[in-house]
């Protein structure tokens, strides 16, 4: 139902005004909508299935509606965010989205509560008619009853009880009052054959309430209208998207058991699941190999903003003013969405799977037309076919209806069979056109006949798509395995060894080049030798020719001995710059692999080696690898029958070394000089440094000797004090104490200043050789 827009925000002196043209509007709105709800709802069956490898799945329902119509669905409560976020509804015959509703979050008591007639606590008759009191309603009576009319029209006065004579006892009886138009009559509810509100919006709310109830049957599900309106037959699609498992591949891959040079098959299935409540019946699918984000959202729950209280200002009562209207427009403004027309007919939409005329141009591989054109059906597995070659076999059969011939019964049975061969190669090519129709429209821009602003669907970009050529019927809860690939590919046998996997054999694989012109999502594949089961492996996502390795046995007819080489190192260069001295050595790491093919076949051997590139090692003196991964190099080695090989892989890097020169003992120094690398400019400055340090050296040694001197007097005087305070003043050895302390004075003074100036100096020459350290640079 279209909900126009409402003045939200209207004058305090217009309010009740504003109100009351509201209501009434309102009234008659509710009228019509009890009209149209009145209307049974229509079921869209699911059309279309798009399934992708991200968790999520696109679901489209279409049909036919007639006016205006309401299409209800049923969803899982945990689908409704995604319902909300992606729903799609289209219109294509000229009509329009109304309305969208579905229930709340809240139980049914509270829903129902909410209808005008609250059918909770299951009420009786009696019950539901005194919960209308002063409604008109029509009633109809049995024809046994006594002094009552066939059918009586009046309002609700309410329900009593009356005693009523039944043989020797009194009954109470339920009696309802109603007022008519010739005063109160009283009609027993057990003489009411048929009752009908003649209010058609009460009559909406019973049945809207009613409706309510038989939906909530299923407590985990929430029930979705969708209201459309429009005038005659037209077509409306719903579509979206919403949470299933992702379709999975699974492969099988026949090799030439013989030898004889015939390429492997690689035959491909999707694996399909319809997890959902409802059965897919002749559904249009296609399965798109790649992985649009998708995520979750809170859309279901009522949000509310916190708001602020804010106390209102009093003021005096003021005359109110009058304003004048603008010179440029007087009147009132227009509503700029009511006066445009594509605004009030737009419908919710969503670039995605909505063209009309959606029917499935350009598929994929066998039983599939790829996007650009079509691709022949190969042999199937096993010799089979899924798609076949009916062209050499018939083109005889096609030309004999040309010719004039007799009419015999032989030449009448066999125009009949060419018929019939001609009618199943025409289903076949339209079963091809609308998978090829299928996929184009994937792609193409979304349909805006019942949407105004439409945006414009884009390319699927770097996605691939299967679409299915024939519908897909499929039950509930149930899986299924389809066909998408079926086609010869290139690959070369080879033996892949990788330390990490097996210590001793490598492994029996493939090379193969994707050649079969379709993307090959990841999967596991099924080895055949022939018919021969011959091991599993797996895939990962695969483009159109790009080449993959595969293994899928143990080689035990070859055997690979790694071992670690001595290794070595050398300085490769000596450098100094602001007193740092960087020594650059060059480390080489060698691997050995020992190799001996026991079998009675050649073999390539693929080596597996790390790839150390992020540690800086380097390949040198070493074949160049046939590819490189992030994590390593891949050497091909081929061996023959009864032969044995080594394969050395070597690998250097260099290593930094950094000193920095200080006034610490000198061994840095002289080490950096006995390097044969260190250039003769750097050496010469090395040498003037250690003169300088030498010089620094003598200063030190002077001070300290000076110091311990300082010491000895020190220590000598402290005797002699001591000597003199236990010494008589009249003895002959005291004057001598006092004679030699005035020596010492002397003797400490001199070496005071002996100190101070040797201190300046190894000051200077310390200074000196650090700055010449520090600025050192060759």
């Amino acid at each position: 139902m279209l909900r126009r827009k409402l003045v939200w925000s209207v004058p305090l002196a217009g309010a009740i005004g504003a109100g009351v043209a509201a209501d009434r509007w309102l009234a008659a709105t509710a009228l019509a909508d009890g009209k149209q709800d009145l209307r049974p709802a229509v079921t869209l069956p699911v059309t279309r299935v798009v399934m992708f490898n991200s968790g999520v799945g696109y679901f489209s329902r279409s049909g036919e509606v007639d006016g205006d119509a309401r299409v209800d669905l049923a969803f899982q409560e945990l689908d409704i965010n995604d319902l909300i976020k992606s729903m799609v509804l289209e219109d294509f015959g000229g009509g329009r989205v109304a309305a969208v509703s579905y229930d709340s979050r809240e139980p049914i008591e509270r829903t129902l509560a909410s209808f005008s007639i609250n059918l909770n606590g299951d009420p009786s008759l009696a019950g539901v008619l005194q919960q209308a009191r002063g409604e008109r309603i029509e009633v109809t009576t049995n024809p046994t009853a006594q002094n009552q009319p066939g059918k009586l029209t009046g309002s609700i006065v309410g329900i009593e009880l009356q005693a009523v004579p039944v043989g020797q006892t009194q009954m109470p009886v339920q009696v309802l009052n109603m007022w008519c138009a010739e005063g109160l009559r009283s009609v027993r509810l057990q003489e009411v054959q048929q009752l009908r509100f003649l209010n058609p919006v009460l009559e909406s709310e019973f049945r809207r309430a009613l409706e309510v109830l038989a939906r909530n049957h299923d407590a985990q599900k929430k029930a979705v209208s969708v209201h459309f309106a429009g005038d005659g037959k037209r077509r409306v699609q719903v579509g979206y998207v919403i949470e299933s498992p992702i379709w999975k591949t699974s492969y099988r891959l026949v090799l030439d058991a013989q030898g004889k040079g015939g390429k492997p098959y690689l035959q491909g299935w999707a694996v399909v699941e319809n997890t959902t409540d409802e059965d897919w019946a002749n559904v249009r699918m296609a399965l798109i190999s790649g992985r649009p984000i998708s995520f979750k959202m809170d859309l279901y729950d009522p949000l509310f903003v916190p708001r602020p209280t804010v106390e209102p200002e009093l003021f005096a009562s003021l005359r109110p003013p009058t304003y004048d209207g603008g010179f440029a427009q007087r009147g009132v403004r227009p509503d700029p969405v009511a006066m445009n027309p594509a605004t009030q007919n737009s419908a919710i939409f969503n670039p995605m799977f909505a063209n009309p005329n959606f029917n499935g141009q350009g598929l994929v591989g066998n039983n599939f037309a790829f996007q650009n054109g079509f691709v022949n059906g190969g042999g199937g597995f096993g010799g089979g076919g899924f798609g076949g070659n009916l062209g050499g076999g018939l083109a005889n059969n096609y030309a004999a209806p040309q010719m004039a011939v007799a009419n015999t019964p032989q030449l009448q049975q066999q125009l009949a069979q060419n018929r019939m061969q001609l009618a199943r190669l025409a289903d076949a090519k339209a079963e091809k056109q609308n998978a090829a129709n299928l996929g184009a429209q994937l792609a193409e821009r979304l349909s805006t006949g019942a949407v105004t602003d439409a945006a414009t669907a884009g390319k699927l970009g770097d996605y691939f798509q299967y679409a299915i050529d024939h519908p897909v019927s499929l039950a509930r809860q149930k899986s299924a395995l389809l066909p998408i690939v079926g086609k010869d590919i290139e690959a070369t046998r080879v033996s892949i060894y990788n330390p990490a996997v097996q210590a001793k054999h490598p492994l029996l694989g493939l090379r193969f080049k994707n050649t079969s012109g379709v993307h090959l999502s990841q999967g596991p594949i099924t080895v055949f030798e022939g018919s021969t089961y011959a091991g599993d492996t797996r895939v990962l996502d695969v483009q159109p020719g790009e080449e993959r390795l595969v293994s899928y046995a143990i080689d035990l007819g070859t055997e690979v001995d790694p071992q670690n080489g001595p290794g070595s190192g050398r300085i490769t260069s000596v450098k100094a710059n602001k007193g740092h001295v960087t020594t650059v050595r060059k480390v080489r790491e060698e691997k050995k692999y020992r190799i001996a093919n026991r079998s009675q076949t050649d073999r390539t051997l693929v080596i597996e080696h790390p790839n150390r590139t992020n540690q800086q090692f380097k390949l040198v003196e070493t074949d160049r690898p046939i590819e490189d991964t992030a994590g390593v190099y891949r050497f091909q080695v081929a061996v023959k029958a009864g032969e044995e090989k080594t394969f050395v892989v070597n690998e250097e890097r260099d290593v930094a070394t950094t000193v920095q020169l200080s006034n610490n003992p000198d061994q840095q120094i002289r080490f950096v000089l006995s390097l044969t690398e260190a250039p003769p400019a750097l050496k010469q400055k090395l040498t003037e440094a250690l003169k300088m340090k030498a010089a620094w050296d003598g200063q030190q040694r002077d001070l300290t000797q000076v110091k311990a001197d300082l010491a000895r007097v020190a220590t000598d005087q402290d005797r002699i004090r001591k000597n003199l305070a236990a010494t008589p003043r009249e003895a002959e050895v005291y004057q001598t104490y006092l004679t030699r302390l005035a020596t010492q004075e002397r003797e400490i003074d001199a070496l005071t200043a002996r100190e101070k100036a040797l201190m300046a100096s190894e000051f200077t020459a310390r200074k000196a050789f650090e700055d010449f350290l520090a600025n050192l640079t060759d």
